[in-house]
Formats: C-alpha cells, structure tokens, sequence
C-alpha cells in the first residue's frame, strides 16, 4: 500500500466485521433461511460470499448468494462510458424473499438506489436490506444500513479503499486524504 493511506480496518478487522454483521443477520430474521445474499459488484460480492460463509458456520444454513451489476441504472451513466459492466446473476427467484444487498462503502447513497432500481426489474422481494463494511456518511440520499460493519465519518475530501482478498490479494479498509 502507499505510504500516504491511513489503514482504518486490517484483515482481520474486516473478518471479525463479517462475522459480527453474519450474527447479526441470524439474529434479525431467527434464523436465515428465507435469506438472499446480493453483493453488488464488484466488492460486495466477495463480502456476501464472506457473510453467507459465515452464517453456514454459525447455524448450517447455506444462503443463496447473488451479484448484481448496477452499471445499466446508474444516474452518471453518461459521465462514465468506458465503464464496464460485471454479471448479475440471481441464482433464485427474489419474490417474497428477505433480500440483503452487501456493498463496500455507503457514501452518498446513489449506488444503493441504482440496485434498489435493479433488483425491481428482477423481482418483488418481501424485504430489502442493506449490509456495508463501511459508512462514511454524506449522503445525498435518504438511504441507511441496517447491518453497518464501521461508521467512518469523513470529509468530502477524502476518498475510502477497500480492498478484499479475492480482488486485490490484500484485504483491509484504507482513508486517504485528496
């Protein structure tokens, strides 16, 4: 890592985040079997996979987990063509369930509205959740977690890493100051 990032969460801060969201996910639904994982790409993906690990060690139960690109609904589509669009893949029908979207950072909250948009194409789910490692606050949104692994109050000025194994073959949560 650069020498002007300060690390806010190691690797094995993010790890006990996860487990602690997992616990806390059992804890809201009694149990997580009427429970979907979505991660929106692309490093909420490797954490709903880290969260549904989690809860398969805890109660046994195996939770479905999906990703989901949000590129398409983005309101900055235009600001942004070269972006490239990931996969979404939901690997079950989402009417009726109790969906959890799992993000990295919670911002400004416009990422988040774009999957709200995203998953109404894909389905009516009972309930929608929203699970992030990081919140940073600023939001130009009305949106909140409701499984928050750090609240990181930061300035408009600055900008938040996160890195995860799978991605960047280092896992951690860094704030660096532009």
């Amino acid at each position: 890592m650069e020498d002007h990032l300060s690390q806010v969460l190691t690797a094995d801060d993010v790890d006990r985040v996860v487990r602690r969201i997992s616990h806390e996910i059992i804890e809201r639904h009694q149990g997580a079997k009427d429970v979907v994982l979505i991660g929106i790409h692309s490093r909420g993906v490797p954490l709903a996979e880290k969260i549904a690990a989690a809860i398969t060690g805890f109660d046994g139960t195996r939770l479905p987990v999906g990703e989901l690109d949000i590129g398409l609904y983005r309101d900055d589509r235009r600001q942004r063509p070269t972006a490239r669009l990931g996969r979404t893949l939901i690997p079950v029908d989402l009417t009726g369930t109790q969906v959890v979207l799992v993000d990295d950072v919670l911002y400004t909250g416009r990422t988040v509205r774009s999957a709200l948009d995203a998953l109404s194409d894909l389905g009516r789910p009972g309930r929608i959740e929203l699970a992030v490692l990081v919140d940073r606050g600023h939001r130009q949104l009305p949106i909140r977690a409701d499984y928050v692994g750090k609240n990181l109050p930061t300035g408009s000025d600055q900008r938040v890493t996160v890195r995860v194994d799978e991605i960047d073959d280092e896992s951690g949560v860094w704030v660096e100051d532009l």
